[in-house]
């Protein structure tokens, strides 16, 4: 029998009515939960049948189940375990009789909106992620029960957004399916509308357990409450200073609002940390302690000071990726294996700078985010095909996309042929002077484009054909921050610099596309066992010896499109859970030039630093 320190012992024993668990990061807060179930089986004498273990992702709930069964001695058990999602479709199945065809999967959905958005004849550069962006604001306005009158689209506007969700929704019930995120919202209609199935539910799950409470939305936390009614034996573990999905709909005001909610519920503390050597506990508590809107608390380590917390100063990202490089190599020789060390970054964009060393060097890594491969992003699409047509490649399709970015203001229709002719495009539009000299002009850059290196080529497009100025206009008519933009089409001069001739870079270009998609398929075999590339968001559960936290830079962490204070504090969030993923080494750096932008260090580092003792 493991030893139990005062906050889990409470977490176990506890029996009737509400409580929650604040389990900091590292705190075995998995054991305590199994140990629970098997507590109110074996001593409370609760059925297992009645006991319901809700959990956010298949994995962990997988996880949850094999570690209680193995606690029983591998004897079957009839608790269930789920996720919120498959809780939700069980009882629409015992209901409606829906079964898992009836289950629009993500690839229709994306599909159905895509061809939608085509036959309204709505035009974006990048069509992928506005599809993605509309899927992510429907799942955002039903996990908030918002109605779709009242909901602000921020992607595309009120009234194509409302157009687009009704086409769609009329499309997904005449197939007699349901997506998702309908899942929920028919779960809880059911759930109003017939008393006598919820009476039903409450009746067989007479215990229910949540986990990562933090990360619940809206409608989920309306279900469980119905179905934890009226004995309202309802336990719940997490901890809102490792709430980090708001952008999935999380909302950790509903998990500091649960003593208000269930005012007779327990609250226990699980703030023991097994993980993390005390400066690293230390030097988290110092960050998270500046957020404002949290349950007051401090992480405790098991462990004394060991290795200090290493801040890294550095003027470029060369300089920073050939420092990680260098220390990776010192780990791996003093007996750490690749497996046991993690790069994180606050966005996925940016693990292609280092990504991109690491191939160049032969190390192995996994990428836990899905990284998008920088020449599949519309704008460097856009660069290159103006290079090939500097180098004489005419075909219609190519020249459909650049003919006006930026606005040459001539007609698609003037591109009848397979292959375009300058002279016969000047017939076409005989006795226009400024389409002439459109024309003209056009032919002119190319000519010029012709005799550049790839490094200058690329300048010349942005800022002398004016390509820039085009990305400004449809960031403003997309409402996105074009500095995104520039930072992208920034990368992709660094990456020119070391190429010649455009026959060479596109060898390059052919060469790494071969490499990544390489390192994909390795991924998706789950063989290779090298370092771990991940963002902030997805290294949540995971634990490595050795950890290197990059550009740690206001604008980057926290990210320049948080400005609300509630926005700021979940990017302090999101940076403490990246420091209390390390057990031993954490190592922060911070740089200077961001492709030719000075940036600041980020507040983070500067309150990490306050009151330091012992880490310096």
């Amino acid at each position: 029998m493991p030893k139990f320190n005062e906050g889990q012992q409470k977490a176990i024993h506890h029996v009737n009515g509400a409580m929650m668990a604040l389990a900091g990061p590292g705190s075995g807060k998995t054991t305590a939960m199994v140990h629970r179930i098997q507590y109110l089986i074996e001593e409370a004498n609760v059925s297992p049948a009645g006991i319901l273990v809700i959990t956010f992702t298949r994995a962990s709930a997988r996880e949850m189940e094999e570690r209680f069964y193995k606690l029983m001695g591998g004897s079957e058990c009839q608790c269930t375990f789920g996720t919120f999602h498959s809780i939700f479709f069980y009882i629409l199945k015992m209901a409606y009789g829906y079964r898992s065809n009836n289950i629009l999967l993500e690839e229709e959905k994306f599909s159905m909106i895509r061809d939608i958005i085509r036959k309204k004849q709505l035009e974006y550069d990048d069509e992928d992620e506005v599809v993605s962006e509309i899927i992510h604001e429907m799942g955002m306005m039903k996990g908030d029960m918002i109605s779709l009158e009242h909901f602000y689209s921020t992607c595309v506007g009120e009234d194509i957004f409302r157009q687009v969700v009704m086409e769609y929704e009329s499309k997904v019930t005449s197939m007699g399916k349901l997506d998702f995120d309908d899942m929920m919202v028919y779960c809880y209609e059911l759930l109003k509308g017939r008393p006598d199935i919820l009476r039903n539910l409450q009746r067989r799950y007479t215990h229910i357990l949540v986990d990562e409470f933090q990360d619940i939305n809206k409608i989920q936390y309306e279900i469980t409450k119905m179905l934890a009614a009226p004995q309202n034996n309802l336990f719940i573990v997490g901890d809102d200073d490792q709430s980090i999905y708001g952008f999935r709909g999380a909302r950790p005001e509903i998990m500091l609002h649960f003593p208000e909610d269930f005012p007779n519920s327990v609250t226990t503390l699980l703030d023991v940390n097994y993980r993390c050597n005390r400066n690293i506990t230390e030097g988290a508590n110092r960050v998270i302690s500046n957020n404002k809107v949290r349950f007051e608390k401090k992480l405790v380590s098991e462990r004394d000071y060991e290795e200090p917390i290493r801040i890294h100063h550095m003027k470029t990202r060369q300089e920073e990726n050939q420092h990680v490089l260098e220390r990776i190599r010192e780990y791996q020789t003093e007996g750490i294996p690749y497996s046991e060390m993690a790069i994180i970054l606050r966005t996925n964009v940016q693990a292609r700078s280092i990504v991109h060393k690491l191939m160049e060097y032969n190390i192995p890594f996994q990428i836990r985010d899905k990284m998008p491969c920088i020449y599949d992003h519309f704008a460097v699409k856009n660069i290159l095909d103006y290079i090939r047509a500097a180098m004489g490649i005419r075909e219609r399709a190519l020249f459909l996309r650049i003919l006006n970015r930026p606005n040459r203001y001539l007609s698609r229709e003037l591109l009848t042929e397979s292959i375009v002719d300058f002279e016969e495009l000047r017939t076409m539009v005989e006795g226009k002077e400024w389409a002439l000299d459109n024309i003209d002009q056009m032919e002119y850059e190319l000519k010029i484009l012709a005799g550049l290196k790839p490094f200058a080529a690329v300048n010349f497009i942005r800022k002398a054909i004016g390509y820039d100025e085009y990305l400004a206009e449809y960031a403003e008519y997309r409402h996105l921050n074009v500095d995104d933009f520039y930072t992208t089409l920034d990368e992709l001069q660094e990456m020119a610099k070391k190429y010649k001739t455009f026959a060479e870079w596109f060898e390059g270009i052919k060469q790494y596309r071969v490499e990544f998609e390489e390192h994909m398929k390795i991924k998706a075999k789950n063989k290779n066992p090298g370092i771990v590339v991940t963002t902030m968001h997805s290294a949540k559960g995971l634990e490595f010896d050795v950890v290197f936290i990059l550009e740690v830079n206001e604008g980057i962490s926290p990210y320049k499109k948080a400005v609300k204070p509630e926005e700021i504090e979940e990017e302090r969030r999101m940076f403490y859970v990246a420091m209390t993923r390390a057990r031993n080494h954490l190592h922060i750096y911070e740089v200077c030039d961001y492709y030719n932008k000075e940036l600041e260090p980020s507040r983070f580092l500067l309150e990490l630093c306050e009151n330091d003792t012992h880490d310096k």
